[in-house]
């Protein structure tokens, strides 16, 4: 059998089209509920009848961080990407981290397509097609902006002839039917021998499991899953991360602004507080995650800096540079001096009046601590030869999706 090594992981060649599909903010609840309740009977079956487990996703629990966990194989102390924002210490600068330049690994998708794999890669949002397709041969697009491709930049042109829908707006649900739309599209036309689409959380940031806005997302989104399944794909399901309520009984976010906390105890300039979560689409979350990564002053005692975090109420885990890179596998050099997690029902964010919450029109829900790190691995294959006694990360999927289905 052909196999190909990929970051100190051997790949088996497919047997048949493989589609890796990445939920965003997928809690596992989300699929217990419509699975259970009829709304969603195509994953009421696999989750049966194939494979239905759990799995850890990276810390932070964002989105670039675990997609290119999954793509790579790998954790981000190893592939480099450990948040979608990050304070550049060569640069001074806080920037995106969403150019290549800070990945510092190779792809799996990339590796098929150089062993002559046809590879496609379809994801909502735009800030993660350069990482994903990265030195891919093959096809590689957003929904966002799908009105925009080319043959030279995508490997793909007149997506919106294809599917037969309009370019999304970012903030709906249509952004992430369209990835699901496309998949189905390039399986009946290209057959793609590889191929991952991931989606956005936008419903998942403003509806709970069992509400009727992700029972109608999950319903269309089992449609889909059906037909890929019915053109004899191997699907294997997981989620970036997880999701949970970030508020009060009173609908106001539960937020702890480290920044303000830290000015005040220390005095203005002497901490930056970095969110992870940042990226350019805000309205949903306000740049509010459970997540956060300080940097201090040359010569400050950080252990004294940790003890008095640990005081405030709402933190889960404060943990030194070293201690936080060695915990989540994250590379220290991209991290801050200290990092804070926040517990279950708490957000964490810079200066109260940095966040615009005026998008916010429902109560907030979030992610990016500890507490939502489960997620799903859902296969319409059984899965057979897994250690039992290893635990199991959303970046094992195509190992076991290629190597154990």
């Amino acid at each position: 059998m052909k196999t190909i090594e990929v970051n100190g992981r051997s790949y088996n060649w497919m047997k048949n089209p493989v589609v890796v599909v990445c939920v965003d903010g997928c809690e596992p609840a989300y699929l217990t509920e419509v699975a259970n309740s009829g709304v969603a009977p195509y994953l009421a079956k696999i989750m049966s009848q194939g494979t239905n487990w759990l799995g850890d996703c990276i810390v932070p629990s964002f989105t670039n961080p675990n997609n290119l966990s999954i793509v790579t194989g790998v954790p981000p102390a190893i592939h480099g990407i450990c948040g979608n924002y990050f304070y550049d210490r060569d640069l001074d600068a806080e920037v995106m981290m969403n150019d290549p330049k800070y990945l510092q690994v190779g792809t799996i998708l990339a590796a098929f397509a150089d062993a002559g794999a046809k590879v496609a890669v379809v994801t909502a949002k735009d800030k993660l097609r350069t990482l994903l397709g990265h030195k891919m041969k093959g096809i590689c697009f957003s929904s966002e902006k799908s009105d925009q491709v080319s043959m030279n930049e995508n490997g793909i042109d007149d997506v919106l002839t294809m599917v037969g829908k309009p370019v999304p707006s970012v903030y709906s649900a249509d952004l992430s039917e369209f990835v699901f739309a496309a998949g189905v599209k390039l399986m009946e036309r290209n057959r793609p021998d590889l191929m991952y689409l991931s989606t956005t959380d936008y419903v998942q940031h403003k509806a709970a499991p069992g509400s009727v806005a992700a029972n109608d997302f999950y319903r269309m989104m089992d449609g889909y899953l059906q037909q890929l399944d019915e053109m004899g794909a191997t699907i294997i399901l997981t989620a970036d991360h997880g999701m949970n309520d970030k508020h009060d009984i009173n609908g106001a976010p539960n937020v702890v602004y480290m920044q303000d906390v830290l000015d005040d105890w220390y005095g203005a300039g002497q901490a930056r507080v970095i969110l992870p979560i940042t990226d350019p689409y805000v309205v949903h979350h306000g740049a509010l995650g459970s997540f956060a990564t300080i940097y201090v002053p040359e010569g400050t005692v950080v252990k004294d800096w940790i003890a008095k975090i640990k005081t405030l109420e709402g933190m889960e885990s404060v943990l030194s540079r070293d201690e936080a890179a060695h915990a989540f596998e994250l590379p220290a050099e991209r991290i801050g001096d200290i990092v804070v997690v926040s517990t279950k029902h708490v957000v964490i964010g810079t200066a109260k009046h940095k966040h615009d919450l005026s998008g916010l029109d429902v109560p907030l829900r979030s992610h990016g601590g500890i507490s939502e790190q489960r997620v799903p691995v859902v296969c319409n294959k059984k899965l057979t030869g897994v250690d039992a006694g290893k635990r199991l990360r959303n970046f094992d999927v195509l190992d076991l999706v290629l190597n154990h289905a």
